[in-house]
């Protein structure tokens, strides 16, 4: 019987060895999906914080785009504003230009001043400086139309350098903005594609954290074998035990039989007998010798 318990044990110890190394296997594919799932999960954590970066650069590119187009559109409003103005101004011009004397404005100015001159210098009739007084007026209302077309004309120069001037910063802000605007775009696309490596990232990182779940699945069962395998090892052990102590006590028990009915053989004869069998007739009642 011990033997066959023993050759169960040995079975069962070679079982336990086979189970446990499934299970050690598992636990290396375990650890080695789950090394791999943080380390994935780690690249996805610096991607998110890369795009989040870009976003952030792309938003503010984007903020510094609408504030260039506001600015180019308000000189645009600006630009035709001067442009209707100075429609306006060439419509005097040409309303004027019908009132314009015959006499250049030189000789007309010089014509002023002599008569002006001559009033001052001169001794004069009434009717004479009257008559001079008028000729004034008349030459100042001819020079003013001069005067009024210069001023004219000056506007219209001064606009058109204006003009010129908001055309140059017009070009300015449409090249800033182009520029940015092409940057935003590319910063867009960067974190498109950091988006769509992110999202490959985590799609590995859940599928490797599965496989981890699965490695954990198939070792439970191996696990609880181990365990009621272990504790048939455990009990077969104790029951041999339990045998073996069972033997032993009924060895020991048949030696002091044999030992108590040699002592009771020594005493019937009158012989001396040994501590061990004094004890051992004692304890049955039977130690009589001196």
């Amino acid at each position: 019987m011990p033997e066959q318990r023993t050759t169960q044990i040995d079975e069962l110890v070679q079982r336990l060895e086979g189970l446990k190394e499934q299970r050690n296997k598992l636990e290396a594919e375990a650890a080695e999906w789950a090394e791999k799932r943080n380390r994935l999960n780690e690249q996805f954590k610096g991607l998110r914080a890369e795009i989040l970066e870009r976003k952030n650069e792309r938003d503010k590119l984007n903020k510094r785009v609408k504030e260039l187009k506001q600015k180019r559109n308000g000189t645009k409003t600006e630009f035709r504003g001067k442009i209707e103005e100075i429609k306006k101004l060439n419509q005097e011009i040409k309303a004027l230009a019908n009132k314009k004397p015959s006499r250049s404005f030189r000789t007309l100015q010089t014509e002023f001043e002599s008569i002006e001159w001559k009033i001052q210098t001169t001794s004069l009739s009434l009717e004479e400086e009257n008559a001079l007084v008028e000729q004034v007026r008349q030459l100042e209302t001819q020079l003013n139309v001069y005067r009024k077309l210069d001023q004219l004309q000056k506007k219209i120069g001064e606009l058109r350098a204006e003009l010129k001037a908001m055309e140059t910063q017009s070009k300015a802000f449409h090249g800033q903005l182009t520029e940015t605007a092409q940057k935003s775009q590319q910063l867009h696309e960067q974190m498109l594609k950091k988006i769509e490596e992110s999202k490959s990232l985590k799609a590995e990182a859940d599928n490797s954290h599965n496989l981890v779940l699965q490695m954990r699945e198939k070792m439970k069962p191996i696990r609880e074998e181990i365990v009621q395998v272990s504790n048939q090892i455990r009990q077969l052990t104790e029951k041999i035990r339990e045998e073996e102590e069972k033997e032993k006590k009924k060895g020991e028990e048949a030696l002091r039989g044999k030992l108590e009915k040699q002592a009771r053989e020594k005493l019937k004869r009158g012989e001396k007998l040994t501590w061990e069998e004094f004890q051992l007739l004692a304890e049955k009642g039977m130690a009589t010798q001196d």
